[in-house]
This record gives C-alpha cells, structure tokens and sequence, in this order.
C-alpha cells in the first residue's frame, strides 16, 4: 500500500520506537466541533506523553496519510463533506482523490501495512440491534489483522452481548484491561466476560507477543473501561438509547447516518454526559494504548 508518512511518524519507524494509530472518524463525524479538534490533539499530546508517537490515520485528497499536521487535523474537524470510509472505499477515495476519514477497519488495515502494532480507538463496530445479517466491516478486519486495538468495547448502540459473541467465534482474544467484565462503552460493565484479565501493560505485552509467536493472525482486543467518574450506569444507557432509535425510526434515518444520528441523540437526551464519557474513554484508551506499545518495544 503507498502511504505518505508524516515525519514523526517516519522517524519513530525507523528508529523502531513505539508508535499508536488513531482513526480519524471520530474527529470527523464521531464529535462535535470544537470538541472533535480539542480531543483529536489531547489524544495526541497524551501518546507523545507516555513516550509513543501518535500516528492519526486518514485520506487526504486521495493520499493514504500516516500521521497528520495541525492544519490537517483542524481541516478532519471542520470541513464539510469528508466521507467516512471503510476498507471498501479505499480504492474510491484514492481513485477520485477525495479526503476521508477512517473507520476501525480501515484505520487496522492501513496501521498493519504502516508496520504499527497498537491501534487506540473509542469503541468498535459490531454486530447491528435487530438485523443479526448487518455485521461491521470491523470484525472481519480484526480477525485477519495481528493487531492490538485498545478500545471500551463495542459502540453501545450495537448488539453488544451478539458482538461477543462474534469476537469468540472468530477467535480474536478481548483482553479486560483491569476489569474482569467487558466495558459497556459509557458503563464499566456490560455483564459479558473477557478472556483473561490484564492489570499492567507489560502483562499484556507478553499475551501479544504469544500471539506473535504462535504465528496467529487476528487482533488482540485490550478493552478499558471509561474512568469511574464518567460512567453512566447500564440501565440508563439503555433507557437512552431506545429512546435515540425510536427517533430514528420516526425520521427515517438508515445506513451510515444512524451512527452519528444515535450519538447526536445521546448527547441531547443526556444533556451532554454521554460526549464527555466519550472524550474521558478516547483520552485514557491513548493512555493505555501508548503504554502497551512502550512495553511492546522493551519485550
């Protein structure tokens, strides 16, 4: 794959130093500005902070970019019309030269080709509420990527108990990053189990590096939990989230627009507490994700 590299990004390749992905559609259609530009660089300055180097991952007018400017990240979070694009839009966004952001998917595929092994995102897409057919293009990615994608789980509008199902069928292991539960997104706890806890990042360095090993391709999903002082219980997550899709269904909203229309949704309906358990998850899953790539290079 031809990827233009940013020069951070290029350096810490060659010098072999840890190195964390981010996808761009959470800049572009996952926030609102001005919280979209204030997070994305947040997110970045936490990763150079723990000793990693970010590596924002979007097209920019047809270019396959590894590593972003300022002036780049602020165009991802205000221009209109920037497509969001998963692995089959690729070749359309290259081929007509339009600037896009990366879903999960894509933000894996192009991380992987780039040579990073550690990948932080919010939360994954999955398999869809009420249509067990509509399934993510994340998951198959996951499961052919040898990857490590520090999320909170699923996105909480999906089938989350489905989801993991899915992840346990497809062999890709979800680690609970000092949780025993899998995250619930906005909650702590969704009630479905992670395969084997891991309370340092160095414990979790030695599982992917097993896995390595071992010669196995899938991903290695590292869920952590939204900080305790942002979490909205279960319940009322539920409760809010039946009341986006009935909103949903009464404007008619289908495909790519019920993503961010259901978010949007939550927001209102929770008078804002849901956009700031979604910042506080994206700056602590940077955290941790920047400290599994450091012990990543000292194993």
């Amino acid at each position: 794959m031809d990827i233009e590299f940013s020069s951070s990004v290029r350096k810490a390749l060659e010098k072999r130093e840890p190195l964390v992905a981010l996808e761009s559609t959470v800049i572009s259609h996952g926030l609102p500005f001005p919280q979209n530009l204030e997070t994305a660089s947040a997110v970045e300055e936490i990763v150079d902070s723990v000793g990693a180097t970010p590596a924002t991952i979007a097209v920019l007018d047809g270019t396959v970019c590894c590593g972003v400017s300022r002036d780049e990240l602020y165009r991802l979070a205000t221009e209109d019309g920037i497509r969001k694009i998963s692995r089959r839009d690729i070749v359309v966004a290259a081929a007509k030269r339009v600037t896009a952001a990366t879903t999960v998917a894509t933000t894996t595929l192009i991380a992987h080709a780039a040579g990073i092994e550690v990948f932080a995102t919010g939360g994954i897409g999955g398999v869809h509420r009420g249509y067990a057919a509509d399934v993510s293009a994340d998951l198959p990615e996951l499961a052919n990527t040898p990857i490590t994608v520090v999320c909170s789980g699923p996105k909480i509008i999906l089938d989350v108990a489905a989801t993991r199902e899915w992840l346990e069928t497809y062999g890709i292991t979800v680690l609970g990053w000092k949780c025993d539960e899998m995250p619930g997104f906005y909650s702590r706890t969704s009630g479905l189990p992670v395969d084997e806890r891991v309370d340092s990042a160095e414990e979790a360095a030695a599982i992917i590096r097993t896995r390595d090993k071992l010669g196995l391709s899938g991903a290695v999903l590292v869920t952590a939990p939204v900080p305790a002082e942002f979490e909205i219980e279960l319940a009322e997550v539920e409760s809010l989230i039946e009341e986006a899709l009935h909103a949903a269904e009464r404007q008619n909203v289908k495909g790519k627009e019920t993503t961010p229309f259901l978010l949007s949704a939550l927001v209102e309906k929770s008078g804002g507490r849901t956009l700031a358990a979604n910042i506080a998850l994206l700056k602590n899953n940077a955290k941790v994700a920047a400290e599994i790539a450091v012990a990543l290079k000292q194993s």
